[in-house]
């Protein structure tokens, strides 16, 4: 499937999104025959397992997070996603896209230059290196386990906070081990599931998916500075 399909379920998208969905085809095919970003088994489908999956972050919330002006992190981007994707479909929202392996960076940096996403800033860095306080949604795409990963990202999120990460499976062991070990209620976790997010799609990748958000708690925050 190529971009229409895109455009099929973000009907009011401008010319400059179209424009920029349609050339993320022929670059990732450019820059992964080069530096192997995304399977390559995935490539036929990208559009659908890579680009509409990052845009059920997007599709899937109702109260969305991505506003103008605000500073989403994209935690372990790896060759961009979901942050290339988000930040075209988003392009008042500030992304900065982190990954540990500096050539996947290199991918994110070109793509980025060739659309003219000035929204992004890519980082060569892990996630716990990053300043407190430095963003104020995550988002991330099945990096590790919710107990392994929330601990990267304590007190990077500006109050009140939220993580978006897109999972697999059943989740409530998950849930329930990096709520005990993050001291986290397990009512600050929330589920989405993705299966019914593009209706009319013939695919069964998303009947698995689906997105668990983390909000409103006081470990994911650094602490609001004192006005004097």
């Amino acid at each position: 499937m190529d971009a229409r399909i895109v455009f099929h379920y973000f009907p009011h998208l401008d010319s400059t999104a179209r424009e920029r969905l349609l050339r993320l085809g022929e670059l990732y095919s450019y820059w992964n025959k080069r530096i192997n970003v995304v399977s390559r088994k995935d490539m036929e489908h990208l559009y659908v397992k890579h680009v509409l999956h990052s845009l059920a972050l997007s599709a899937a919330i109702m109260d969305t997070p991505f506003t103008a002006g605000a500073t989403v992190l994209d935690a372990g981007t790896g060759g961009g996603f979901p942050g290339i994707p988000l930040a075209i479909l988003h392009p008042g929202t500030r992304f900065i896209l982190c990954d540990s392996i500096a050539k996947k960076i290199m991918v994110v940096r070109e793509i980025s230059a060739s659309l003219s996403l000035e929204n992004i800033t890519p980082v060569v860095c892990r996630v716990e290196t990053l300043p407190d306080g430095c963003c104020d949604v995550i988002v991330s795409r099945a990096v590790t386990s919710l107990a392994g990963f929330l601990p990267w990202t304590r007190k990077k999120l500006r109050e009140p906070g939220r993580i978006l990460f897109l999972k697999g499976g059943d989740l409530a062991g998950e849930i329930e081990e990096a709520a005990a070990k993050c001291r986290i209620p397990q009512t600050c976790f929330s589920v989405t599931e993705l299966k019914d997010t593009f209706p009319g799609l013939e695919d069964d990748f998303f009947e698995t998916k689906k997105i668990c958000e983390i909000k409103q708690t006081s470990y994911l925050c650094a602490p609001q500075l004192k006005s004097s």
